[in-house]
């Protein structure tokens, strides 16, 4: 396949996450098949992926500040604790076989078809600002940490169900939350990635432009409606990526 057609494809799977991630979540279960389908290994296309992310959370991060709704003393602690995860995550991830990486990540993929209709309820603690930590929210977050060095794929959604039921906050400050402890792990996993050789450097900066695009596209028409729709092109093209990875195993 042509570059140029690589990176037009890559771009749009960029625009197609990056919206999806607004509207649904869960657009790494895209762009990380995509990466290892164009040709990158796991660990390349790992590595790689991780630059959307990065961009995308420092886009949060700063739209939450300029809203009123930071908290960064107790966004720090918690990213605190998913950091050693994290990097012992991405440390494993390196470190697997190619084979064995695909495998686990069609698994995964199966489950993140099954987590988009089996969704937890988000809207009892609407409102609520004051936390009622649990102490298993320490050890959760390092757990959660592993897996988000490891993989990225559907960390937002253990991250959210991490921090809603050990904390007890309303949807807006678990997303706050959410996006900075992604963030800060995110740094130090690129850098295990980078110092290892793990990152394409064009495939990330056109990923991360198109997630860009696709995340301001989604915030601003917020198509909440069509939720259904989203999710139901997203396990098409999950189903689509499974079929393929499979058939390189």
């Amino acid at each position: 396949m042509p570059q140029y057609l690589q990176l037009i494809i890559l771009f749009l799977s960029g625009v197609i996450a990056g919206f999806i991630n607004v509207n649904a979540g869960g657009g790494s279960s895209l762009t990380l098949p995509v990466l290892m389908l164009l040709g990158l290994d796991s660990a390349a296309a790992n590595g790689t992926n991780r630059i959307g992310i990065l961009v995308q959370t420092v886009s949060s991060v700063s739209s939450f500040r300029k809203q009123a709704h930071s908290d960064f003393k107790k966004s720090i602690m918690y990213a605190c604790c998913a950091l050693p995860g994290a990097v012992a995550g991405s440390l494993f991830s390196v470190r697997l076989s190619d084979k064995s990486f695909k495998t686990i990540l069609s698994i995964i993929l199966i489950g993140i078809i099954i987590s988009l209709f089996v969704k937890p309820d988000f809207t009892k603690t609407a409102g609520n600002t004051t936390e009622k930590r649990s102490w298993f929210v320490f050890p959760a977050l390092v757990a959660v940490g592993f897996y988000g060095g490891f993989i990225q794929v559907g960390v937002g959604f253990l991250l959210m169900s991490t921090l809603y039921y050990t904390l007890h906050l309303s949807l807006v400050r678990v997303n706050m939350h959410k996006v900075f402890i992604v963030f800060i792990y995110t740094i130090p996993t690129i850098t295990i990635f980078a110092v290892t050789g793990n990152i394409h450097l064009v495939f990330g900066i056109i990923l991360a432009a198109g997630m860009a695009i696709g995340g301001w596209w989604g915030a601003h028409f917020a198509v909440k409606k069509g939720d259904t729709f989203i999710r139901l092109i997203l396990v098409a093209a999950i189903v689509i990526i499974i079929i393929k990875l499979l058939q390189t195993l």
